[in-house]
């Protein structure tokens, strides 16, 4: 578990770090993430390490909020790299039902679910650049379908 620590420590921080901008808090909720992971260490089966603990962390997190009854801040569509727009929800969703599932995945990662292009490296056990190229393509792909649809 030691080892776990020292390799993932920066990873889960800094997730924790970009949803809650406090900190003290990221720390605090850092620490409950490789507690509840020591506690469940008997049942990993030994899949991706970085997944595994970023899927602890996000829930941490969620029991967090939901203890506190408060609403983390949403990012600024500028920092997501996402330009403001006005579209229906409904038309996005549907257009992301039909891509393919590895495009639809990816884009749900990072745009609806936060996660950095690096998480998902870590999640996934592949290379950053591989992921943002993967990224870029499934952008394109939900461009042209949603284009498609308008």
């Amino acid at each position: 578990m030691e080892e776990l620590y020292r390799e993932h420590w920066s990873l889960v921080c800094g997730f924790l770090l970009r949803r809650t901008r406090d900190p003290h808090l990221a720390e605090d909720l850092a620490q409950e993430t490789f507690v509840k992971a020591t506690r469940a260490l008997l049942g990993w089966r030994g899949e991706n390490p970085a997944a595994w603990l970023l899927a602890i962390a996000r829930n941490v997190l969620l029991d967090h909020v939901r203890r506190r009854r408060t609403e983390l801040a949403l990012p600024d569509p500028d920092e997501l790299g996402v330009p403001p727009i006005g579209v229906d929800a409904l038309e996005v969703r549907d257009a992301l039902d039909r891509l393919p599932p590895q495009h639809r995945k990816l884009l749900e990662l990072v745009y609806l679910e936060g996660f950095s292009m690096v998480e998902v490296a870590a999640m996934t056990g592949k290379k950053h650049n591989t992921i943002k190229t993967a990224v870029w393509r499934a952008r394109a792909a939900f461009a042209e379908e949603y284009g498609a649809t308008r």
